[in-house]
């Protein structure tokens, strides 16, 4: 399909358990190259929080997923877009177009230093100035179901079913949102998840919608953290996407609040993983809805939602990871 083809090494030796977990990870990959990659769409707020650009490199760096369109969603979508088209650039990768979304702010996102001046005029990918639009051709454009993978707030979602409810018959979400048991252990009362309060409307859209949603909540997403050796060994590769990933993270205007020797919470990564595969996670249907609050409750009226509640194996996730964005398969 024209895709780059990457060459790298990883100057870092780790463990055993961890060598063996990444040979693992390898095999799973080798074993499913040869099958169809499945069609996705990225809606995402990137350049907030940190974990979008580990997931946006971490879908490029997969051979099962086939990234068909990127879609800037809530707050500065235009300063997104620069973000989403300088890594797109850099990474070789300018055949995915990018679709600005709904602007809901004029604020700076995080990542501006790594940005700098890139000059979007001089792009040479396709962007398109309606990324709803986009997100609603793309989804027609697919004979089978896109698969949508949303993390963020979702206003582009609430505005593509205005615009065509009939996008609920051609796709499927994958989304990374909500808090259905954590926190709510021994009567707390945590806030609700920022990506589904920022904006209830249109998360509550999205949940009414006649489509299949696999969502990882924080009950799982918020486990994942890369420490020690699982970290070293992306941040020692010469890999282009891993190369990325850290540039960007040393950049973040939050990297002084982490541990230097850890990557932040990187609760995207699952949505990407959920998208492909559900092998090392524990998927489990509860009945939702959203309330104003952005709280997502169940009860016995919500909408049938497959929720990721658990890991079956945290290890393999990581490994599995850190092969994606140190030495992965070439596309074919």
């Amino acid at each position: 399909m024209g895709h780059a083809a990457f060459k790298s090494e990883t100057k870092t030796t780790v463990n055993s358990s961890l060598h063996l977990a990444l040979l693992a990870a390898f095999c799973l990959v080798a074993a499913t190259i040869h099958a169809a990659p499945i069609p996705v769409i990225l809606d995402t707020d990137i350049g907030d929080d940190i974990d979008d650009t580990w997931a946006l490199v971490m879908l490029l760096g997969m051979p099962q997923l086939d990234l068909k369109l990127v879609v800037t969603d809530y707050g500065n979508t235009p300063e997104r877009t620069r973000l989403v088209a300088k890594i797109l650039q850099r990474l070789g990768r300018t055949d995915v177009p990018i679709g600005t979304g709904i602007k809901t702010a004029n604020d700076p996102h995080n990542q501006t230093r790594w940005v700098g001046d890139f000059d979007l005029e001089k792009y040479p990918g396709k962007v398109h100035a309606d990324g709803v639009a986009a997100l609603i051709d793309a989804i027609h454009a697919q004979p089978g179901i896109m698969t949508v993978i949303t993390i963020g707030p979702v206003p582009n979602i609430k505005e593509a079913l205005r615009r065509d409810p009939t996008i609920a018959a051609k796709a499927r979400i994958v989304c990374t949102g909500g808090r259905i048991y954590k926190g709510f252990e021994n009567g707390g009362t945590p806030p609700a998840d920022w990506n589904v309060r920022a904006d209830a409307p249109s998360w509550q859209a999205m949940v009414a919608a006649p489509w299949t949603i696999t969502t990882s909540p924080l009950d799982a997403s918020e486990e994942l953290v890369l420490r020690g050796d699982s970290f070293a060994a992306v941040t020692a590769s010469t890999h282009p996407l891993a190369k990325l990933v850290i540039e960007n993270y040393d950049l973040w205007d939050h990297r002084k609040h982490q541990p230097k020797d850890a990557s932040s919470i990187l609760y995207d990564t699952a949505a990407v993983y959920l998208a492909y595969s559900e092998e090392f996670a524990r998927i489990e249907p509860r009945r939702l809805i959203v309330d104003d609050a952005g709280h997502t409750r169940i009860t016995p009226d919500g909408k049938e939602v497959r929720c990721q509640l658990g890991w079956k194996d945290r290890k393999a996730f990581d490994a599995f990871l850190i092969q994606t964005l140190t030495a992965p398969l070439s596309k074919k």
